[in-house]
């Protein structure tokens, strides 16, 4: 008899493992059924290896598909034809990698073998009772499930041999049974044997029992470990760059393996959850003194559960934190203005799409309200990589504080008679009512996710912690990174260590306190933070392709720059920030001495006015100093170190002219800022004495605009005549003139 035929006229019990063996739907059970005799005559196990053979065989299976559904069609059985064009495409997959294919259908058959084999067994051994007994033995006969947890790619294979008869029932039903046919046998001997055949058939199952619950507290322990590690480690390691990411940090924040990792360990749970009630049935079918299945199975369902909530609890997250879309960055929100949001649960089943509903809330306790769409479907339509998520876009704050506060979403999970409560919120948010709270604002948000590890903690500023260099350079750096791609180097930082500490042999030992990062000190009208942030949004703005080129210095004060510049050539110059003009950037450069040495002279900061007028490289390019009798000069010649300034900066340069000008119309112009001579001279020599900070006004101080006024008259008419183009002048933040020369 075939194969399949012979599965078919099995027991229930057996037609049932069957029915498990082919739910994987690795191989429809319609087309074992149809195609089975052809099936059967394959040698599918050398197809595993020969290319060629299964690739033949893949074809014929295809072609055999094509002639069973012509089949269908000639007796309109619709729902068949269906079936059968979706398991041919189904089959077509593997045209690259037929071997998978018999591998896969060798496997089944030898399932099927193993099935047919302990039914084989399992007739014979009850072949043995008598006749008499036959009624009672039969319950006996022994019922197995196969089932298979997989965990995170690793599978855990049960064979469940669980027998269906109470055996103090059956002991005692044998000797009565076995009393009533004393009369049919004289064999004592022989009902002994039988009796003793029974006794370890009970026994058997017995260890059985044992041992399957074995494997399940087994399951369990590993199951409870890599909850622990993905819950007490991964999860925490993922929310701690989150954190990081959200203040600038470059760390990887993609939640799609860490989704692969709960919903494995989850189905691997309920699945568990299932068997559990497999067990239920059949001790409610049967049960006896001392069944381990009975004792066991209350404290395994309790800690199933255990383990599926603390799993679940933790898959819900906020993938995206608050933040608005013109803001400086995430976690500042501000009333009346929309913010969004997108939660993510990390166990991620098919059937509960759309079906989970989020609700948002502020801090319950506190006068908040959000408005907009509060509650959102859980859904797989919104999410880039298919995930479970539900993104808030349009969420309203209202109410006014300085405080720390939490955004809630809330949910109720519910699969297969499961149900549990999850919530999850934000990282500390703050609420500003005006855009001049921003930069503060933003400041706070800063100090709070470099230092604090609790998620939860809105009274972090009642006791706030000083930050260490290391760390507090680290975050001063991603600054510069996420705005313009390109941090902060060792030299930058170490002048920014030197303007909040002094002069240290190591920097590495000292603390930042938030006092001196964000509170106005001494004499200083800005805090360090104002300052920083001032560079950080002029460098963003104007600056931000000579910084990622690498043609800024920057951060260096004034002592450093006299060291670098004073053993170079005429003309070599540098870029820096002003330290003490928010948002300026200026540069200095060497000048030889009629005496031969070296003088080191810099202009006025640049600021946005400025920089809003005239790109900066352009101010670089046609920058002159002006003397008079003598034709203006360019004294920036190379870029520290030696670099020529046409190579640094030519790819920047633009030529505008005619309707192209935003200065003048139809009159080929150039745009340059020019510095008297005398006012650098006085300025430069101020430097070498070690006077005070730049100036914030003026070119030099007031009496310098007095002076240029009185030039126009006559230095710059001498200068356009010397030129072939006219020249537009400007000085400081607005022009003072221009005047044409010969066309």
């Amino acid at each position: 008899m075939a194969q399949w035929e012979s599965l078919l006229k099995l027991p229930a019990s057996y037609r049932l493992q069957l029915d498990d063996l082919y739910d994987r739907d690795f191989l429809p059970m319609d087309v074992r059924h149809h195609l089975s005799a052809w099936i059967e005559k394959q040698d599918w196990q050398r197809a595993t290896q020969d290319h060629a053979l299964a690739s033949v065989l893949l074809q014929v299976l295809l072609e055999n598909l094509d002639i069973q559904h012509s089949r269908f069609v000639q007796e309109e059985l619709f729902l068949q034809q269906h079936n059968i064009r979706r398991y041919k495409h189904k089959f077509q997959i593997h045209q690259d990698d037929p071997c998978k294919l018999a591998s896969t259908i060798h496997w089944y058959l030898e399932k099927e073998k193993e099935i047919l084999k302990d039914a084989t067994l399992d007739e014979q051994v009850w072949g043995t009772c008598t006749l008499c007994c036959f009624p009672i033995l039969w319950q006996f006969k022994p019922f197995f499930g196969y089932t298979l947890f997989p965990c995170l790619g690793v599978g855990f294979f049960m064979s469940a041999h669980i027998c269906m008869p109470s055996l103090c029932f059956a002991l005692s039903s044998m000797e009565t049974h076995c009393g009533n046919c004393e009369a049919a046998t004289a064999d004592e001997a022989l009902k002994q044997e039988q009796f003793k055949t029974l006794q370890m058939l009970v026994n058997k199952l017995n260890e059985c029992r044992k041992s399957i619950l074995m494997d399940m507290n087994k399951l369990l322990d590993r199951v409870e470990g890599l909850i622990h590690c993905l819950v007490d480690k991964e999860l925490i390691d993922w929310k701690r760059r989150q954190q990081k990411s959200c203040i600038g940090a470059p760390d990887n924040v993609c939640l799609d393996q860490m989704e692969k990792w709960f919903t494995g360990v989850a189905v691997c749970l309920f699945q568990m959850l299932e068997f559990l009630k497999k067990l239920d049935e059949l001790v409610g079918k049967m049960t006896y003194p001392n069944d381990p299945v009975k004792a066991q199975k209350p404290a395994l369902q309790t800690r199933t559960n255990s383990l599926l909530q603390t799993l679940l609890k933790s898959s819900f997250v906020v993938e995206t934190q608050p933040s608005m879309p013109q803001g400086k960055g995430p976690l500042v929100l501000r009333t009346n203005v929309q913010f969004s949001a997108k939660t993510r649960i990390l166990v991620k089943f098919p059937e509960l799409n759309h079906s989970l509903t989020v609700a948002v809330s502020m801090d319950r306790y506190r006068r908040f309200n959000v408005l907009g769409t509060r509650t959102k479907a859980l859904n797989m339509a919104e999410s880039h990589s298919g995930g479970m998520v539900a993104d808030f876009r349009h969420l309203i704050s209202l109410s006014v504080t300085e405080e720390l506060h939490l955004i809630y979403f809330d949910t109720l999970f519910e699969l297969k008679g499961f149900s549990v409560q999850l919530q999850t919120c934000s990282l500390p948010v703050v609420i500003i009512s005006n855009s001049s709270q921003q930069q503060s604002a933003w400041a706070s948000i800063l100090w709070c996710n470099m230092l604090s590890q609790d998620h939860k903690d809105v009274m972090f500023f009642a006791n706030t912690p000083a930050a260490p260099w290391p760390q507090f350079a680290e975050m001063l750096s991603w600054q510069f990174l996420s705005a313009t791609k390109r941090g902060l180097d060792g030299a930058q930082l170490e002048m920014i260590a030197h303007r909040l500490f002094g002069k240290q042999e190591n920097y590495d030992t000292c603390n930042v306190t938030w006092s001196k990062f964000s509170k106005v000190r001494g004499n200083t009208p800005e805090s360090f933070w104002v300052w920083f942030d001032g560079i950080l949004v002029m460098v963003k703005m104007y600056l931000e392709d000579l910084w990622r080129e690498g043609l800024i210095m920057g951060f260096v004060n004034k002592s450093k720059e006299k060291s670098l510049l004073k053993r170079k050539q005429r003309g070599t110059f540098l870029l820096r920030f002003s330290e003490s003009v928010i948002g300026g950037i200026t540069f200095s450069w060497v000048e030889i001495s009629s005496t031969g040495n070296p003088k080191i002279k810099t202009v006025q900061p640049f600021t946005k006015v400025d920089l809003s007028q005239i790109p900066f490289h352009e101010i670089i390019r046609n920058y002159q100093i002006l003397e008079a009798e003598n034709v203006p000069e360019n004294p920036l010649l190379y870029l520290y170190p030696n670099i020529p300034k046409d190579d640094a900066f030519g790819k920047f340069y633009t030529e505008k002219t005619g309707d192209d000008s935003p200065y003048i119309k139809y009159i080929k112009t150039k745009l340059m800022f020019v510095s008297k001579e005398n006012a650098l001279e006085a300025r430069s020599s101020d430097m070498e004495q070690g006077a005070g900070p730049e100036p914030q006004t003026g070119l030099y101080g007031e009496g310098a605009g007095e002076s240029w006024l009185s030039l126009l008259s006559n230095p710059a008419e001498t200068v356009s005549n010397k030129l072939n183009d006219p020249v537009l002048i400007a000085k400081g933040s607005g022009f003072v003139g221009f005047k044409l020369g010969a066309a």
